[in-house]
Order: structure tokens, then C-alpha cells, then sequence
């Protein structure tokens, strides 16, 4: 995702230098003009913006957090722009570390999978102070068709990433529980996709993992098991923080926790309808 989104900004026209753990990773961004960075502190010291795109609280921590990370990187009235999914507690903390060291945090998730990036119809929500948000919105604008202004506390932008999360969960779990029942009942799920995508239900959320679901083309990840299960365990974090029970969460997390126990930690997370299907018997 981290790559699409760096070649969508160079594409713009703006001025990107890229950093990856990896450094061959790189090659392809710098092939399109990026500059190619050796170290978090050479990123953040080349502008007085800084994106991540990271996979995980940890890793989110890691890049700010250690001795030549963000924090310490960043000058006075920089803006760590933080893309990825991450918990609402981290980026509460994130928030208060950059105050505290002069800088800003916006937290800008996305919405869409990998090609939605290279079609230019990705979502951005963004939280965070009104000013910082308004000096990004040109880079954000760059990355899709549309930048969500959440309001001032990025943990909301945290939050409502996770909401959209949960709710795609649920509607793949009652899918996985809608082709079962039908197969079991003489129906194929060609058939089915045709009904559920012709009517109520034609929409990205349902066409697309529906199709997965009739194909079953779960080793075609554009999000992982893996992913889907930190995701779904961030949002009920999120949850018992702010006393809100999530029922329906909890059942998409013990179906990602069935689909790891078989060996699924590296499908679709629709690979949700897979265990289900296991479930009745019919895989």
C-alpha cells in the first residue's frame, strides 16, 4: 500500500524521498523520480512533512519512538502524517509524544485495498489540528478521490477507520453465512453472487468479496487474515476503552482465529466465508 501511495504523490508532481526497511524496495519508487532515503532521520530532516504507512502499533511505535526515529527527527512544527490502521490508545499516545515535542500528529487511515491506490479512488480520514491538516491536504488530495475532514482529535480518525473495518467484517461474515446456507440448499454460489449483487447489495463492499467468496480466490490476498485479525482485536480494544460492547466483532475474531488454526493466516481475510463453509460441512 506504502509503495502505491509514494508513486501516486511522485506522479503528482510532488517531491518524495521515500525510506524502507527494505531497501529494495525502493528501487521501483526511485525509478519514477523519488529520492531514496538510508535512515528515518534523513526523511524527516529532507521536509517538514513525514508519511507512514506502517502495519501495526509496533511498528508505528518503532519508527517515531527509537533514538533517531520521528520524534526525535522531526523539527519544531513538523507533521507526522500516520496512514495506517492503528489502535485509538497509540495514536492517543503518538499525539501527546509530538505535542510535547513541538510537532504535529494528523492521523490520515485509508479506505480501499492496493488498486484502489493505482485507480485514484482511495478515502482518506483525517483528523488532527486544523492548521496541520490544511498544510497535508494538497499530499492527501493526491492519493484519491476524496480526503474526510474527522475534526481535531486524530484518535477519531483511528476510530472510525476501525468502525468502517468492523462493519466490512460483519457483512463478510454474514456472507460466508449466506452462501453456506444456500449451497446447503441446492443453490451454487454463482447464483447466488448474481441475486446478492443485483439488487440491496450492489455495492464495492459486497461485489468484491462476494466475487472472492463464489471464486474462492483467497490465496489472492489484498488483506490478510493477519491484518483483518489485528484490526478486528484493535477495535475491540477501542471498545472496552470506551465502554461500547461490539458482539458482532467478537464473532468476526473468533472466525479469523478459526481460519489462523487452519493455516489461513496468509488468504483474504473473505477467507472468514471459508471457515464458515468448513464449519457446515462444506469444505
Amino acid at each position: 500500500m506504502g509503495s502505491a501511495m509514494a508513486t501516486r504523490l511522485v506522479q503528482a508532481g510532488h517531491e518524495v524521498m521515500v525510506y524502507n526497511r527494505t531497501a529494495a524496495k525502493l528501487a521501483p519508487l526511485v525509478a519514477l523520480g523519488a529520492q531514496p532515503a538510508q535512515s528515518i532521520t534523513a526523511v524527516a530532516q529532507h521536509g517538514a512533512v513525514v508519511l507512514s504507512m506502517l502495519a501495526d502499533d509496533a511498528a508505528l511505535a518503532a519508527v517515531a519512538c527509537q533514538p533517531d526515529g520521528l520524534l526525535a527527527s522531526l523539527p519544531r512544527g513538523g507533521i507526522h502524517v500516520a496512514m495506517g490502521t492503528h489502535g485509538v490508545a497509540a495514536v492517543e499516545a503518538l499525539e501527546q509524544a509530538h505535542r510535547a515535542a513541538g510537532q504535529e500528529l494528523v492521523c490520515a487511515p485509508v479506505l480501499g485495498r492496493p488498486e484502489a491506490v493505482t485507480a485514484g479512488r482511495l478515502g482518506v480520514l483525517a483528523a488532527g489540528e486544523a492548521t496541520a491538516v490544511a498544510r497535508v491536504r494538497p499530499l492527501l488530495e493526491s492519493l484519491g478521490r476524496r480526503v474526510f475532514d474527522l475534526g481535531a482529535e486524530p484518535r477519531a480518525a483511528a476510530a472510525t477507520k476501525l468502525a468502517n473495518n468492523i462493519l466490512l467484517a460483519c457483512a463478510i461474515e454474514a456472507m460466508g453465512e449466506a452462501f453456506s446456507l444456500v449451497q446447503k440448499c441446492g443453490a451454487t454460489p454463482a447464483a447466488f453472487y448474481d441475486v446478492l449483487t443485483d439488487g440491496l447489495f450492489a455495492s464495492p463492499a459486497y461485489t468484491i468479496y462476494a466475487r472472492i467468496i463464489t471464486d474462492q480466490s483467497w490465496d489472492k490476498a489484498g488483506f490478510t487474515v493477519a491484518l483483518a485479525l489485528k484490526d478486528v482485536e484493535l477495535a475491540l480494544a477501542a471498545g472496552g476503552r470506551a465502554a461500547v460492547p461490539l458482539p458482532s466483532t467478537d464473532v468476526c475474531r473468533q472466525r479469523l482465529l478459526g481460519a489462523i488454526a487452519h493455516g489461513d493466516i496468509r488468504k483474504d481475510w473473505a477467507a472468514m466465508a471459508l471457515e464458515q463453509a468448513r464449519a457446515c460441512g462444506l469444505a
